[in-house]
């Protein structure tokens, strides 16, 4: 009875929080560029402000991770993300075009419903408060149960500041009482218009599956290639500095490494110099039961955690210098759990014949999970990376930089985000680094450049029942071709 009075607690709160939702919404929808702007350099400025303290509270909530590298994350959502999207146009007219006659009004899409990881909880938050409200929206967010306390904590603070900045603070808000029927109604609230959902794979089914619209990222299981161009010491590095920043919790860091067979002597040693610790048949064994549940998902046990508490765990004895466990793997698939993600300090290990050979298998594992994700390599030759660009089924393609942090747009060019498009073979809306951009409809004022009388003119003669197609120059017969050039040819002559 407990329990059901709780489920009938939380679904009164969603109604409530959303009413309130679209009600800020609609007093933020008066606002001008500017005063959205204020708010959102204030979330901000109070991120990075309250940066550690989150960080510390993420890991003792949900025991993920490292806490300094939580506040480079905290960062990163906070001012990191301002800056890139700071001068983005959001409010209002976004384009007009003089000489076709359009305009774009950007359109919010009023309130977002915000599905939170325990993974990367206060920094991903932080960072989806940003883009919504930059956008014109409002945000209701469903935190993981496990780590409600620093997600609320979050809020809190993402409020205050929003108050600070002169706007309702019901702009964003968060369930108090996280139960699956809270999060099922927030998805199915009639005036709940999108989903931003980041999470595992069950919750980005059920909000595809809701009935409202939802941008949703499936699991990363990203390989990585060291071609033999590479500088191997800074590849290693790369890699390694990726795998290990917050115990390997970004969804876009490396999953297992890969090279050209004939290389692998050089790299394996490079990667031992650098706390690499590679698996012998027994030990790969042994984790390799440890690491996946009987249902084939990856065991939560492993999420976030050190390579030693994984170690003890497994029942495993490593050096205490060992910063990764690196596992040879010869396919894909079930029966060969280092082929699936692994959000810890854990790789596969894997060779190719050829760089051909290498894009093929490196296919296969994202084919078999990761579809659309990502997919990094580290080379000096442009024309490797043409060839695998074209081939590899991914969404963002990092090449010479940490897999991690390059995919989130922290080391690249990419939009700095949390939320990574996996594109139409991920099974996600969109491919993109989900920004605001995307949070928003484009709504286009067209006006009139003809009229009915002039569309006839252009219809081609169809008097025979075979409307007829003036022949592009390049259809023209070639004997034609050839003589207009041999009479070009004969007066130049001529004039000469």
């Amino acid at each position: 009875m407990q329990l059901y009075d709780k489920d009938l607690l939380s679904m009164q709160e969603v109604r409530e929080l959303v009413g309130a939702a679209k009600k800020a919404q609609q007093e933020l929808a008066e606002k001008t560029q500017a005063e959205v702007d204020r708010i959102v350099r204030s979330i901000a400025d109070a991120g990075v402000r309250n940066a550690r303290r989150l960080a510390q509270m993420a890991h003792e909530d949900t025991g993920f991770g490292i806490v300094d590298d939580k506040v480079i994350k905290n960062v990163f959502a906070s001012r990191g993300v301002y800056e890139y999207i700071k001068d983005l146009k959001t409010i209002g007219e976004l384009e007009r075009d003089e000489e076709k006659k359009l305009r774009v009004i950007a359109v919010p899409v009023g309130v977002i419903a915000g599905l939170i990881p325990s993974t990367n909880p206060t920094s991903t938050a932080l960072f989806k408060a940003e883009i919504a409200i930059k956008s014109g929206n409002a945000i209701v967010f469903s935190p993981h149960p496990s780590a409600l306390r620093c997600i609320s904590e979050t809020v809190k603070v993402i409020r205050q500041a929003i108050a600070e900045a002169g706007a309702n603070e019901n702009l964003v808000s968060c369930i108090s009482i996280p139960t699956m029927q809270a999060t099922d109604n927030l998805m199915k609230h009639p005036d709940v218009a999108m989903i931003l959902a980041t999470g595992g794979s069950a919750m980005v089914r059920a909000a595809y599956s809701s009935g409202t619209p939802a941008i949703g990222v499936g699991p990363g299981n990203g390989p990585a290639y060291i071609e033999r161009t590479a500088d191997i010491p800074l590849a290693v590095k790369r890699i390694i500095d990726s795998k290990t920043f917050d115990n390997g919790t970004i969804c876009a860091s490396e999953q297992s490494v890969i090279c050209d067979a004939d290389m692998r002597p050089a790299i394996q040693a490079e990667m031992e110099k650098q706390g690499a610790y590679f698996l012998n048949p027994e030990e790969r064994a042994k984790l390799g039961k440890f690491i996946l549940r009987a249902n084939g998902t990856m065991n939560p046990e492993i999420v976030g955690r050190s390579v030693q508490t994984i170690a003890e765990l497994a029942g495993l004895d490593v050096p205490a210098s060992a910063r990764v466990l690196v596992a040879d793997e010869d396919g894909v698939g079930r029966g060969h759990p280092y082929s699936n993600e692994k959000l810890g300090p854990i790789l596969a290990f894997y060779t190719g014949t050829d760089y051909k050979d290498v894009c093929d298998i490196c296919s296969t594992i994202l084919h078999y999970e990761g579809k659309g994700h990502s997919f990094s390599m580290h080379t000096k030759d442009e024309k490797i990376v043409d060839y695998f660009a074209k081939r590899i089924p991914c969404s963002r393609m990092m090449v010479n930089t940490p897999s991690a942090l390059g995919g989130i747009g922290a080391s690249t060019g990419l939009m700095p985000s949390l939320t990574l498009g996996c594109g139409a073979i991920g099974g996600s809306a969109t491919s993109e680094n989900v920004g605001p951009l995307n949070l928003l409809n484009r709504r286009y004022v067209a006006y009139g450049q003809c009229e009915l009388e002039d569309i006839r003119k252009n219809v081609p003669d169809c008097s025979d029942g075979i409307c007829k197609v003036n022949p592009a120059p390049e259809m023209m017969d070639p004997k034609m071709v050839d003589e207009i050039v041999a009479r070009i040819i004969a007066r130049l002559q001529t004039v000469n």
